[in-house]
């Protein structure tokens, strides 16, 4: 019974250990990308940028829809942040967000969103157009 107990302790420790060298490769990069978002009540975004990794950079395609109250066009520059990634590839998936606001000709904002990996993007970004949204965003970022 006490062997039982000891090999249990050793399994509990690996496993926690193991995952601390795992979370502790994670690294982080730069990302820019823009978006085109349109919409009236359904909308929809599209848009390309650069991810800078390890001193390489990756072509990134963006897309999404929005659902909810959207109506007008706007075009934003995002910069930012990724953390949590261990390869390029950990970029791709779909980014959530529920969110609510309107712009009229130049603007600007912050926001974090979390991808299926674990990839962080910590973003601020330019926008410009007419828009006003209160609305659900699904956002799409894979390597092109």
């Amino acid at each position: 019974m006490r062997l039982s107990f000891a090999v249990r302790a050793a399994l509990i420790a690996l496993t926690a250990i193991t995952g601390l060298a795992t979370a502790a490769h994670a690294d982080s990069g730069r990302i820019r990308f823009n978006v085109i978002k349109a919409g009236f009540v359904f909308g929809g975004s599209g848009g390309k940028g650069t991810l800078a990794f390890h001193g390489r950079y990756y072509p990134l395609a963006v897309g999404g829809v929005s659902w909810g109250f959207t109506f007008g066009a706007s075009a934003t520059d995002f910069v930012g942040t990724v953390s949590n990634i261990r390869r390029p590839s950990d970029i791709n998936g779909v980014y959530g967000a529920a969110g609510a606001g309107a712009a009229v000709g130049p603007g600007g904002g912050v926001i974090v969103l979390t991808n299926q990996n674990g990839a962080v993007l910590a973003l601020s970004g330019r926008q410009v157009g007419l828009i006003v949204a209160a609305d659900l965003n699904g956002l799409v970022i894979s390597l092109r």
